[in-house]
């Protein structure tokens, strides 16, 4: 049992971590939110909720001026001020914004929220156990090691979870009668209206390549018909 107990505190510390931001998430998205409010968006939303079998589909609206989708916790999808700004300048569609949503709602269904607490918790758990062993053998870089260790776990974690979301929204878009050439139009403005990625490594970003996921939409589209 004593052998377990280092990595149970490990487990326990990273639980508690995830809580706390959690909480912290919930509160900020309280405050700065409003819901959404833009007729021909709610009636791609009312598709998405007949589809889906739901009264209705909460959106609400962010105030930030990046241009970004997120699920949170609790179920709710949000757009970011910046998105919207994006569609009154008729940079984006109702239909491609509508993709982001069922992308996010993706996140929701599939449970993406509880899965990342368990492998957060795992990750923080590995990382604290690993980096006094690897701090060992290789003094004054064990601790930096360690962490693109746990970065390109919760990065490749993360891009298979969008890969999932993605397939998600495909399904739900065309069960909708939205179709998913939306879903591929929105993907090919993403890169332009978000900025520049960096030049992080490939394995280091959390979403895999814009072309890489409109190649996994048009493999779907052949399985499909």
């Amino acid at each position: 049992m004593l052998t377990l107990l280092p990595l149970l505190l490990a487990i326990g510390y990273g639980l508690v971590k995830w809580q706390l931001a959690a909480a912290r998430t919930k509160a900020m998205l309280d405050q700065r939110s409003r819901p959404l409010a833009e007729p021909e968006l709610e009636a791609m939303t009312a598709r998405m909720a007949a589809a889906l079998n739901i009264p209705h589909v909460p959106v609400h609206v962010i105030d930030m001026d990046a241009v970004n989708g997120l699920a949170a916790p609790d179920g709710r999808i949000f757009l970011t001020r910046g998105f919207m700004e994006s569609f009154g300048r008729n940079e984006v569609t109702a239909a491609e914004l509508a993709s982001v949503i069922a992308h996010e709602l993706g996140h929701v269904a599939l449970g993406h929220s509880q899965r990342r607490m368990i492998d957060f918790t795992g990750q923080n758990a590995v990382l604290m156990i690993v980096t006094p062993v690897i701090q060992r053998f290789l003094p004054g870089v064990g601790v930096m090691l360690a962490g693109l260790l746990s970065q390109a776990l919760a990065a490749r974690l993360s891009r298979r979870d969008e890969h999932e979301a993605d397939a998600y929204a495909s399904a739900l878009l065309v069960k909708a009668g939205i179709g998913t050439g939306a879903q591929k139009s929105m993907f090919a403005k993403l890169d332009r209206l978000s900025g520049a990625r960096g030049t992080a490594p490939a394995w280091l970003l959390s979403h895999p390549p814009t072309p890489e996921r409109i190649r996994a939409i048009e493999a779907r589209e052949e399985r499909w018909g």
